[in-house]
C-alpha cells in the first residue's frame, strides 16, 4: 500500500496492488476514520490427461486498516472508489 498526504491540496491517495482480484472480491470500508481494505481470492484450475489429473487450488483473504487524518470527507473517498 501507498499513502500519499498532500497538504496543499488537502488530499489523501492509498494506492492498493492486487494482482489477480476482482473488483467484486474486494471490499474498501470508511469508519470513524480509519480505511479498511479486505478481501478474498478463491482459484481453482484442473487439468486432466491420459492418466493423470492435476488440481491446483489457492485461497486466502487479507485486511488492511490504517487511521486517516481528521477532517476526511466521505463523499469524497466513495466518489473516487
Amino acid at each position: 500500500m501507498d499513502v500519499h498526504d498532500d497538504e496543499t491540496t488537502k488530499t489523501v491517495t492509498a494506492t492498493f496492488e492486487l494482482p489477480g482480484m476482482q473488483k467484486e472480491d474486494v471490499s474498501i470500508d470508511f469508519q470513524n476514520n480509519i480505511l479498511t481494505v479486505s478481501g478474498e481470492t478463491k482459484e481453482s484450475t484442473q487439468r486432466e490427461g491420459q492418466g493423470y489429473a492435476r488440481r491446483e487450488r489457492r485461497y486466502g483473504k487479507f485486511s488492511r486498516s490504517m487511521m486517516l487524518p481528521q477532517g476526511v470527507k466521505v463523499s469524497r473517498f466513495i466518489k473516487s472508489y
